[in-house]
């Protein structure tokens, strides 16, 4: 059930970056997006619960990841195109720099890798994962390029004492 909000996303939302930042422009240090992003988690653990928020990291990945897709990306381009213009743009905005690992477009199932990631590269070892919004992200991203549902799950992360995030990316059948 959807609750009635003040705020519901729109790719427009995003403002003019030209106007509203015209001597700083559209690049940020990764501490800023950072600070953002676990502060917000911290909160949310200490009201919500870990797994709780895990879920809102994923959907909000999600979210992000149909409308990077729709408003960036090409997704008339055959598979190795598509793949190609996603690597290009992912590190066109300093995201990170995406490889396939494993490929079956029959059956839809990928292990993608993401190394220099946004989110974790460089983080002190937790024994856990945390790339949950980079989960959504790549989930969001399939579906709006297939019009399939993925279910994504990271393997590796830096968090864990890997040099680069891995995820498993299988089509739901």
């Amino acid at each position: 059930m959807e609750i009635n909000t003040k705020y519901h996303f729109e790719w427009k939302d995003l403002g003019d970056i030209a106007i509203g930042r015209p001597n700083l422009g559209t690049s940020t240090n990764v501490i800023a997006y950072r600070l953002m992003q676990y502060t917000m988690r911290d909160v949310l653990e200490k009201h919500w619960g870990p797994e709780k928020t895990n879920e809102f990291f994923v959907k909000a990945g999600y979210k992000a990841g149909t409308e990077f897709c729709k408003n960036i990306l090409d997704c008339s381009l055959d598979f190795d195109g598509f793949v190609a213009n996603l690597t290009e743009t992912l590190e066109k905005f300093g995201i990170g720099v995406l490889r396939v690992e494993k490929a079956d477009l029959e059956k839809l199932s990928f292990i993608f890798t993401v190394s220099e990631d946004l989110d974790c590269s460089g983080l002190p070892y937790k024994g856990v994962e945390v790339c949950d919004y980079d989960e959504g992200f790549i989930a969001g991203i399939m579906h709006e390029y297939t019009s399939k549902n993925f279910i994504v799950k990271e393997i590796d992360c830096w968090c864990t004492g890997d040099r680069t995030c891995r995820f498993t990316v299988d089509m739901i059948k």
